[in-house]
């Protein structure tokens, strides 16, 4: 296995040098969501503490960066771990009154959603932040503001981060924090009595995952040049990167990115040539006809079926 993920990553280190723009753009949105997607893997698949809100988080760390970046002229190579905190705190807070209280399941879902509207309305209505219109920014091609006239350099950028929080989730995983995880999420009560501190693993696993989360702001934002918080915010952001692991394998080191190099090449690709000539909206038609599909076949996701299949296959 881990020679075939070291041929993985050669053929991913070149590829750029043999892809058109479209399809370079495509592995950029694969790796990005692949990224999100393992952020929330760490809070939702590994601790089973699901969250609707993580859009919160990219918001945040988003429009920390670029708002650094646009009035203090602060690099947003140094704003994103700035935006990373700010995300954090935001993360704590939420934590804090989440698990404080005993929060779970659909309780906790709907406290991270109520953040994430919040958050959603109240930079809405920050003139200093765009207000309803948002904030745009200015291309410059400058390097240390992170804009690149070579998508390139965004694809190799994209593909760092997602190799980083893979490895960052695989460390987590090998210690007792991640022990500790997994036993909260099968089976909380009997974890707190065996003397687990089920609520400081599950505190610094949303800060841990809303940190990671709002690093991926900052991309977000200078890769598209914009920001509104309808979108930034919103709870569409938050299903398509819950999507990844949940459809790849929640709770797996390979599932986000599995998932992400499912779904992001189909609902770019779906919405590129299906989305033509009176055909728009076949496109999530198809999409959802997938996860459906996925959900049904796959109810533990990709990753995990693959995995068994290949070691019967080891065995045979």
């Amino acid at each position: 296995m881990k020679w075939l993920l070291g041929i993985a990553l050669l053929i991913l280190l070149v590829l750029p040098n043999f892809l058109g723009s479209y399809l370079l753009t495509v592995f950029i949105f694969i790796f990005f969501y692949a990224y999100l997607g393992q952020a929330w893997n760490l809070l939702g698949g590994y601790g089973g503490q699901i969250s609707l809100g993580h859009a919160a988080f990219v918001g945040v760390g988003a429009y920390t960066s670029t708002y650094l970046a646009m009035t203090y002229r602060l690099s947003p190579w140094i704003g994103m771990f700035i935006g990373g905190a700010a995300a954090a705190l935001l993360g704590a807070v939420i934590g804090y009154l989440g698990f404080r209280f005993g929060l779970r399941g659909f309780y906790f879902i709907l406290l991270t959603v109520a953040f994430a509207e919040i958050c959603r309305l109240i930079v809405a209505h920050l003139e200093a932040l765009g207000g309803a219109l948002g904030l745009f920014i200015t291309f410059t091609g400058d390097p240390w503001q992170f804009q690149f006239s070579d998508n390139r350099y965004y694809y190799y950028i994209a593909l760092g981060l997602m190799l980083a929080s893979m490895g960052i989730v695989a460390a987590v995983e090998r210690t007792r924090m991640g022990t500790y995880l997994t036993a909260v999420r099968e089976d909380e009560d009997a974890s707190e009595a065996l003397g687990v501190n089920t609520f400081g693993t599950k505190l610094a696993a949303i800060v841990l995952s809303a940190f990671l989360t709002g690093v991926g702001g900052t991309f977000y934002a200078n890769y598209l040049f914009s920001l509104q918080p309808n979108t930034a915010f919103g709870i569409p952001l938050s299903v398509e990167i819950i999507l990844r692991p949940i459809v790849g394998g929640s709770g797996t080191l390979m599932g986000p990115i599995l998932g992400s190099f499912i779904l992001s090449p189909l609902a770019e690709l779906s919405r590129s040539y299906l989305a033509r000539g009176g055909l728009s909206g076949v496109h999530l038609i198809v999409y959802g006809s997938l996860l459906i599909a996925v959900v049904l076949f796959f109810p533990r996701g990709a990753y995990p079926y693959l995995r068994d299949l290949f070691r019967k296959r080891g065995a045979a």
